[in-house]
């Protein structure tokens, strides 16, 4: 595989498990130097260090919970020292806001409470995140929003999360706008049904995982590589001509 972000650095929120692991993994074989948070399991992140190391790539796990966006200004300074030790400068090429938490509840069982971390950490913490990240992110740089397909297309069992992507979404338009200037692209990538463990109670039916399947134009589960190769495309320079996009990775799901 090319070295395409050779020199580049990269922040992905999240990135110890799932989609977030696999983003990382990628641009990392990619060549960027890459930085992970977790909030709360640092084996799981140390473990997903190892793995990108054994593959030949460079990275890096710092703790973060996202719930508490008090908590963002100390992310960036524990990541300028990371990044100063190993490449003599802070400097940040690519943020992929990709952190999330499990949002299945519908109105009924809604709480005050969940609805709060559940903003907090799909809308509130990529808006701070990018804040922070502003003295930090290169002319040119990149950054990438994990959206959903519930963005659009809202789901009634999580309306909690259907409207924080509705944000995440408009959010990234905005911010295309505002950074244009620098020329830093801002785009979102929308997952459908991804093969996660976040959905692992679904994929225990084999009913819903025909019903999702047959709604599906490829007629499969989406695999996490396959929401890394988007955010990929993105963070190269084949994409500096695509910004304030949400860019749907479904399959083909309900069209």
């Amino acid at each position: 595989m090319s070295k395409l972000l050779n020199g580049k650095t990269a922040l992905v929120t999240g990135g110890s498990r799932g989609i977030g692991l696999e983003i990382a993994e990628r641009l990392a074989a990619d060549g960027a130097t890459v930085a992970i948070t977790y909030n709360a399991s640092k084996a799981g992140a140390d473990e997903a260090v190892a793995a990108i190391e054994r593959a030949g790539g460079t990275a890096f796990a710092l703790q973060a919970d996202l719930v508490d966006a008090k908590t963002i200004p100390a992310l960036f300074d524990q990541l300028d020292g990371e990044l100063s030790k190993r490449n003599g400068s802070k400097t940040l090429d690519i943020l992929v806001n990709n952190a999330g938490n499990s949002g299945w509840g519908n109105l009924a069982d809604a709480t005050p409470n969940g609805w709060n971390t559940m903003i907090a950490v799909h809308a509130r913490a990529p808006f701070f995140m990018v804040q922070s990240a502003l003295s930090r992110l290169s002319d040119g740089g990149r950054i990438i929003n994990i959206s959903s397909g519930a963005g659009t297309r809202p789901i009634s069992a999580v309306p909690i999360y259907s409207m924080a992507k509705a944000a995440i979404n408009n959010l990234t338009h905005a911010l295309a706008i505002e950074l244009g200037p620098r020329k830093i692209t801002v785009n979102a990538v929308a997952p459908g049904w991804i093969r996660t463990d976040m959905n692992a109670a679904v994929r225990e039916s084999a009913e819903m995982v025909k019903a999702i399947e047959d709604d599906t134009a490829l007629g499969r589960f989406g695999e996490t590589s396959d929401v890394a190769a988007v955010v990929a495309f993105l963070a190269s320079d084949a994409a500096r001509w695509v910004t304030a996009q949400v860019i749907e990775a479904s399959g083909g799901y309900k069209l």
